[in-house]
């Protein structure tokens, strides 16, 4: 009898899962064709769609930022300092916001080059590549004007960075400066949170409305999965504050963020400004643009692409090596600011050119010596078969995992404890994640 029950219960709860959904799909949400998987599917297939969950997170928490944040010389950073220190929920939300700015910039980059190596541009996808390219670009800046607005010392040597830049490039540079810049650090303060609250969100919202194909994938799992992983990762590692900017405190030696640090390297090695912030980088984002238009064989396989293989290979490494350097400071405290930064340009563009040579050299010679090597016969491994009771069982005590932690994040909010409600909450989406790809199992069979 107890069985027949739990049995019960748990269909009711399966149908009323169907239900809604069967039912969202009449509304204008689903009208723009949102496909829920009724099997568990990899995540790499929608990663397009978890880069736009972590973009309205961002937006929200953003907005809510907004309320105390004041866009001056004067008061940016002591209103950050006010929104950590003393208002409610503030270091919360100010910490969601900075590592989900950095889930984004990873996910986009992931994103990018999945859909590379996969061939997806070749099913007549070139405008939803480019305008990917074109979103994947401005999500950087968008989140390197956003560390900006804060003003702590690493902001401004990322500030200085952009402003060198921005001199630095012919023509377009002063017209770029007089908009963007003005006058000084009190007008630049104010156009940059323009273009990052309204400006750039403006822009890639439409650009995303030519990004998005007619078929989106929307796995409630996978996005439970991944906003709790980041309020998780919020919790545990919370953001610095840093310390504050001012122009009589001597240099100090710091490196600005991550998906900047392969700009640094390049500036670091001490060779034209122009040359190395701003060309190369655009024939860099140019070199993925152009992929679709160059990349003309029918084949989607990776193997008979070597022109995408190469840039594949070869972006990701150099992604990864210029990451790397870019951190990199010379410990010796004897010398002097300059030459602690300076990176040796001969080893630095020597090392890049032979990651091009091997990338592009190895990728045409996989592709023409792979058809010629022994293959092995393929064999599908045997599925592991658990039983629909099985199934059951962990979901029911997935879903008492589920109200205990809820409960522990009430609990630990009534206490006045964030942080460890924040974790709790995150713990509990996770927990709802697998809860759904359970209960997708059981309906599967």
């Amino acid at each position: 009898m107890a069985d027949e029950k739990k049995q019960s219960l748990l269909d009711k709860l399966v149908e009323s899962y169907e239900w809604t959904i069967k039912r969202l799909e009449r509304t204008i949400l689903f009208g723009i064709r949102f496909v829920v998987p009724n099997k568990i599917v990899s995540p790499h297939g929608f990663l397009g769609m978890l880069t736009f969950i972590t973009f309205i997170i961002l937006g929200v928490t953003g907005a809510l930022l907004m309320f105390y944040y004041r866009p001056t010389l004067s008061d940016a950073y002591d209103s950050v300092k006010l929104i950590n220190d003393e208002i409610d929920f503030g270091v919360v939300i100010r910490n969601i916001h900075y590592h989900a700015s950095n889930l984004m910039v990873f996910l986009a980059i992931y994103h990018l080059f999945y859909q590379l190596f996969s061939s997806r541009y070749k099913i007549r996808n070139e405008v939803i590549w480019v305008t990917g390219v074109i979103l994947g670009t401005l999500t950087i800046i968008e989140a390197y004007i956003g560390y900006d607005l804060i003003l702590n010392i690493r902001a401004v040597l990322a500030i200085n960075i952009g402003a060198a830049l921005t001199y630095s490039t012919p023509v377009l540079g002063p017209v770029i400066a007089d908009i963007v810049i003005g006058t000084g650090f009190n007008d630049l303060i104010l156009r940059i949170y323009t273009l990052h609250v309204l400006i750039f969100p403006m822009v890639m919202i439409i650009l995303f409305t030519l990004h998005f194909p007619r078929n989106l994938v929307f796995d409630p799992g996978m996005a439970g999965i991944l906003v709790g992983a980041l309020f998780v990762t919020s919790a545990l590692f919370p953001v610095p504050l840093g310390d504050k900017y001012s122009p009589n405190v001597p240099a100090q030696v710091t490196v600005p963020e991550w998906y900047i640090n392969p700009l640094y390297a390049l500036l670091r090695t001490e060779l034209d400004k122009f040359l190395m912030g701003v060309l190369l980088p655009t024939l860099f984002i140019l070199m993925f643009m152009v992929v679709p238009f160059v990349d003309r064989k029918k084949s989607m396989k990776i193997t008979e692409r070597p022109i995408a293989l190469g840039i594949g290979v070869s972006g990701v490494l150099q992604s990864i090596v210029t990451t790397v350097w870019g951190f990199y400071v010379d410990p010796d405290p004897r010398k002097s600011y300059v030459e602690r930064l300076a990176i040796d340009p001969y080893l630095f563009f020597g090392v890049l050119i032979l990651i091009n040579v091997v990338s592009f050299g190895g990728a045409y010679l996989y592709s023409k010596y792979s058809k010629k090597l022994p293959s092995s016969p393929r064999t599908r491994a045997e599925p592991i078969k658990v039983s629909r009771e099985t199934i059951e069982g962990i979901v029911y005590a997935m879903v008492i995992v589920e109200l205990f932690v809820v409960g522990v994040s009430l609990y630990m909010y009534l206490l006045g404890n964030l942080t460890f409600a924040l974790l709790a909450t995150g713990i509990s989406l996770i927990v709802f994640g697998f809860i759904s790809y359970g209960m997708r199992l059981i309906t599967s069979g």
